[in-house]
């Protein structure tokens, strides 16, 4: 399967990645400007954008700018030094392994866009279907009594007026939904949150009236009005919440290189003790000789 199909199937399946593309490469390395390979979320790259040695950065930082949800241009270059320089957006790694040249890799993070499930078929329901699209959320419509939240939906919005509320709004707070969101009136809302068997602090999360005051009077108009307070919800937590904090690695005791320790790098086990390389030849070297390299690792 090609590269292109393959992070389309991707895409279809929800599974997040990186894609990983070659914008400059000086010879002799094997790279070319345009190879393109996607570094899956369990660290398994597929498609070519350099040799072995490459791709064990390309893995460590495709997963780090996964945690981040960041994009990234990664320098790699020949030589056994410490990294030369590490900038906003960009960082430059030295690679013993590199016979010369050098190659630079643009890293962008294509992760699932998260979904915004919609309770009822009204027209603000499908409003909010046809506007969160291009808001970069996936927005699922299902009547009362289908509505299945999840844990790791960005919000719900029950706009059914009357019909499964309830049982859609309890599900969601009690899986911790960061958005719940009511379309009723004042009196309306307020008897539908007193009959929900909550505690009164989850009960309190609930938006009702849902939306942004706006003045909203249309359908689509309200449905702006929601996806405004959802967007603001949600950036407001993001600037509250701890840094994410970057994959674990380690270092390859034959090469010095740090390589991300997960099971598509390469790893043997000798005495009960994981070792992690940056390809197969370093832990080819490794059990050669592991005695030599057992302080290193």
């Amino acid at each position: 399967m090609t590269v292109p199909a393959t992070a389309a199937e991707l895409v279809r399946s929800g599974e997040p990645f990186v894609q990983a593309t070659v914008v400059r490469a000086q010879k002799p390395t094997s790279a070319h400007a345009g190879d393109t390979a996607l570094v899956r979320a369990d660290g398994t790259i597929d498609g070519f954008v350099g040799g072995t040695c490459a791709e064990a950065s390309v893995r460590e930082y495709g997963l780090m700018t996964l945690s981040t949800n960041l994009p990234l241009l990664l320098r790699i270059v020949p030589g056994d030094a410490p990294p030369q320089s590490s900038e906003e957006g960009a960082v430059t790694v030295a690679n013993p392994c590199l016979s010369g040249g050098s190659v630079e890799i643009f890293l962008e993070p294509r992760v699932p866009a998260p979904r915004v499930l919609v309770v009822g078929e009204s027209p603000i329901a499908e409003a909010l279907a046809q506007l969160g699209g291009p808001l970069g959320y996936a927005v699922e419509l299902a009547a009362g009594p289908d509505a299945a939240p999840r844990a790791d939906d960005a919000a719900l919005v029950v706009a059914s007026h009357g019909r499964g509320e309830e049982p859609a709004l309890t599900a969601a707070l009690r899986l911790g939904v960061p958005y719940v969101g009511l379309i009723a009136s004042r009196i309306r809302g307020a008897s539908v949150l007193a009959a929900l068997d909550v505690p009164d602090d989850q009960r309190a999360r609930v938006h009702s009236p849902a939306g942004l005051d706006i003045g909203g009077r249309t359908a689509a108009e309200i449905a702006l009005s929601v996806l405004a307070q959802i967007v603001t919800d949600r950036r407001a937590a993001e600037r509250h919440a701890p840094a994410a904090s970057a994959p674990a690695s380690v270092v390859d005791p034959v090469c010095g290189m740090t390589v991300a320790p997960v099971d598509s790098s390469p790893h043997t086990t000798v005495d009960g003790v994981r070792t992690w390389f940056c390809c197969d030849g370093c832990r080819a070297a490794f059990l050669a000789d592991p005695a030599r390299y057992a302080a290193a690792s």
